[in-house]
Formats: structure tokens, sequence, C-alpha cells
């Protein structure tokens, strides 16, 4: 494939090497919180077909440590082709733009305790019955949600399909335009809501509009916000971005609860 062609593999394995057992870590964790907040009918049914809770976690927890890897090698090769491959450091001004804008964002998604769950009786049980922060859910949110969620769905998903869009119809141009890589980003952050609605129906049990568009709202601006940042600095300081996030809502939630 002409993709590969004059592209070394040694820097992308290394990077993907040294994530691995990141990867390995919360992708259980992501697995053990998603099989925790399954309703009973979900989780019965997981537990039949595989035996018991434990090879339930062991089998589902395969693909949120494997694709990721996946992604980021190829990630890596994609990002350097559309020039949005930066070093693995961070700019003074630019990090701390992140981190501003980033607690901003933690505080309005942890407004989610105090809107949504108001509305819908299904969100308000899990704010009740868990109180949404634990250790598991820390370093779930941080290594699942702030790394390997960033890189399949901006290192790769996003770098892909602006590579993709770049080359079929835009071949006489030397770099990608600046439209592709941002319509790519609003692609993305659709199907990043999207991708969350599985485990929104396993949580709830249920799919009701106002669920639906709580799940587009809160994934898919925020993943507006991660892909800028990818697009503008690097993928460092979206991984950087959501991490904070998480970590800002769940501490809220953690004193409030």
């Amino acid at each position: 494939m002409k993709i590969f062609k004059k592209t070394n593999f040694k820097k992308p394995l290394i990077f993907s090497l040294i994530l691995f057992p990141l990867f390995v870590i919360g992708g259980y964790l992501a697995t053990v919180m998603s099989v925790s907040s399954m309703t009973p009918e979900f989780l019965s049914q997981g537990i039949e077909q595989f035996g018991s809770k434990l090879n339930l976690i062991l089998a589902s927890s395969i693909m949120p440590i494997i694709l990721p890897f996946i992604c980021s090698f190829f990630g890596f090769i994609l990002s350097e082709k559309i020039g949005l491959l930066r070093p693995f450091k961070f700019e003074k001004s630019a990090l701390i733009k992140t981190i501003v804008i980033s607690m901003i964002f933690g505080i309005i998604f942890s407004l989610d305790a105090w809107t949504f769950a108001k509305w819908s009786p299904e969100l308000a049980k899990t704010y009740e019955s868990t109180g949404s922060f634990d250790a598991i859910t820390w370093f779930s949110s941080v290594l699942y949600g702030g790394l390997s969620e960033e890189i399949m769905m901006r290192l790769f998903f996003m770098s892909f399909l602006s590579f993709a869009v770049w080359k079929i119809f835009f071949k006489e141009k030397e770099n990608v335009p600046n439209g592709v890589i941002i319509g790519s980003n609003i692609v993305v952050a659709l199907a990043f809501a999207v991708s969350h609605l599985p485990a929104t129906l396993q949580t709830f049990g249920v799919l009701t509009p106002l669920l639906i568009f709580r799940c587009f709202l809160m994934n898919g601006a925020f993943g507006l916000l991660f892909g800028r940042l990818y697009r503008k600095y690097g993928i460092q300081y979206a991984v950087l971005s959501h991490i904070i996030l998480h970590i800002v809502s769940k501490t809220i939630w953690l004193i409030a609860f």
C-alpha cells in the first residue's frame, strides 16, 4: 500500500509498546466499571454466556485493550502523514490554556448530576446508588477515557478520515486542507457520541430520547474540544484535556455525593 511506502515503523511501534501497559490497565478497569454498572438483566445474560462474572470481565476486556494498541500504531503513522504529529512535549502557553479550558468544561460536565439526573429517573438512580466516584472510576477515566479513547478517536479515526478525504478528493493538494481536518473532527465527535449509546443502554436498560440527547450533547460537544486541541497543539493535549475533564467532574461528584 502506498501509505506505507517510505514509512518508518520503528517509531510508531515503540510508541505503541510504551502505551500498551496503560492500555491493559485502562481496558481492564473500564470493563470492570462497565460490568458493575450493568442492569441485572444484562449482567445475568453475560454471566450465563461466559460462565462467571470474572470470565465475563476478562473476555470483555480483550477488545478495549487490543483496539487502542492497534490504533496507536496506525494513528501515529497517519498523524505524521497529515502533519498533525507534534513533538511529545508541552509548551507553557498551550498547556495553561488547555488546563484552564478543561477545568471549566469539567465543571460544566459535572452539572449532569443537577440537570439531566433531575429529569431522568434512570440516570438519577446511578448517582444515588454509586456516588459516581471511586478508585476504579478514577483510574478508568484517566487511562481508558483520557488515553485510550483519545488514541482511538482522535489520533487514529480523525487522522484516518482526514487522510482518506484528502487523498480521494484533494489529490492535487500538497497538504491536507484545514477544512478537511475540521470536518473530520465534527464527524468523529458525532461517532464518539454514538459509540457511547451501547454503554448507555447497558447502564440504564433503556434509551429514552432524553438519554440519547444527553449522550450526544456531553460526548459530542466535548469531543469537538479534544479534536481541536489535537489539531492545534498535538494529541498529548487532547489526552490531557480529557483526563482533566474527568478528574474535575468526578471530584465534584465525590464532594457532592
